[in-house]
């Protein structure tokens, strides 16, 4: 039985990838999934079934009532499961997973994949109100790893903190970010996405997030060195996010209102064919708390379909491109653009060199059939006791 904190079908909380890729996996193997998850609107979820499992909707109002009832369903649950199994901290889901895990006496299971205390002070602030939410990450981020019979970490840092907060050597598994080897693959033709947008000379990409932990402004203040030198260049930024109004007032401010374009969100069903159109993928990162702690789904996504890659080196990023990328230093944007400069400058004879290491480092390692094959060892390992 899995549980994460958010709607598996809405476009504002897109983060929903991880686990249904692992669910996929985990699937394929053939073990039986439950897959819980917690609408933004109860009733107005799409199906019951997916291609992996059964889904399972619950309700997130804040209300008693509704999380005794919870409690009660997931025990329900729990009893009929091996494993319950929880990504993310938040308190709604998380509390009632622990509960119905210890009720039905089954292992629990952990699956930190960043570090959502200081994601949300870093998006939200610290105002009073920011900080009543903030510790109860805070609280439940220190007690979940020990709680749990095993975790899985998305990243090395994540792991020194499991081991900080006392949970043993050969309980914590490596469980980073995937790519899925059946959509992103080196044969995808994305003409039509520049066709879309009218690009017909050069374009950079950059895909995630627009909120306060992507340092998407870093990208706008690079774009505009870097068009000096590249008039012709397009920018193409695609998802959606509270900072977007920010960052489009920026770009106009900057002049640069018909070279940096916002496509807003899209099914991430289409993101292989954004990334096929462009001849540079970016990832623009601060060294913080926060990207210390990510391994950016972006990356191995840009890898797998062999692209060129100028990313800031912070976090698990240098241990993800494994050589197959450029890595400039973090929060600069000046530097940005010198990598995107070379890129664009290089890029003809480095571009086949680039896809073919970037696609057997995904097939070898960064792919979520991997990250699903660790995750079922920590599975084993509690089971057995």
């Amino acid at each position: 039985m899995l549980i994460h904190p958010h709607d598996l079908f809405s476009s504002a909380e897109p983060w929903t990838v991880r686990i249904k890729s692992i669910a996929k996996e985990l699937s394929k193997r053939g073990n039986e999934i439950k897959l819980c998850y917690f609408p933004l609107v109860i009733g107005r979820h799409l199906s019951s079934q997916a291609e992996f499992g059964e889904l399972i909707p619950l309700d997130r109002t804040p209300s008693p009532k509704v999380f005794l009832k919870n409690i009660y369903k997931l025990v329900q649950l729990a009893k009929e499961a091996d494993v319950v199994h929880i990504q993310k901290c938040h308190h709604y889901a998380s509390i009632p997973a622990v509960i119905a895990a210890f009720i039905a006496r089954k292992p629990l299971h952990y699956d930190w994949d960043d570090w959502e205390e200081k994601i949300w002070y870093e998006s939200c602030g610290r105002g009073l109100h920011s900080r009543f939410i903030g510790v109860s990450f805070k609280l439940l981020e220190r007690w979940l790893p020990v709680l749990a019979d095993s975790v899985s970490c998305a990243s090395s840092h994540l792991k020194n903190m499991s081991r900080k907060f006392g949970v043993k050597e050969n309980y914590i598994f490596d469980a980073p970010v995937g790519a899925d080897l059946e959509k992103f693959r080196l044969d995808i033709d994305g003409q039509w996405v520049r066709d879309k947008y009218g690009i017909e000379g050069g374009m950079v990409l950059y895909i995630g997030q627009l909120h306060g932990a992507q340092y998407v402004d870093i990208l706008i203040k690079a774009a505009n060195v870097v068009l000096h030198k590249s008039p012709n260049l397009k920018f193409l930024i695609v998802g959606e996010g509270f900072l977007m109004s920010e960052l489009q007032k920026q770009v106009f401010d900057l002049g640069l209102e018909d070279k940096v374009i916002f496509t807003g969100a899209i099914p991430h069903e289409e993101v292989p064919f954004y990334i096929a159109a462009a001849d540079i993928c970016v990832a623009p990162f601060k060294d913080t708390e926060v990207t210390r702690c990510k391994s950016p789904l972006k990356i191995v996504e840009y890898m797998a379909m062999g692209k060129i890659i100028v990313a800031s080196c912070a976090g698990e990023v240098r241990n993800m491109l494994g050589g197959c990328g450029i890595l400039v230093e973090p929060g600069l944007c000046y530097k940005l653009a010198e990598g995107i400069i070379w890129a664009l400058e290089n890029k003809d004879s480095i571009y086949d060199i680039i896809k073919e290491r970037s696609r057997r480092r995904i097939e070898n390692k960064y792919n979520w059939g991997c990250t699903a094959n660790n995750i079922l060892s920590a599975y084993n390992k509690i089971l057995r006791g």
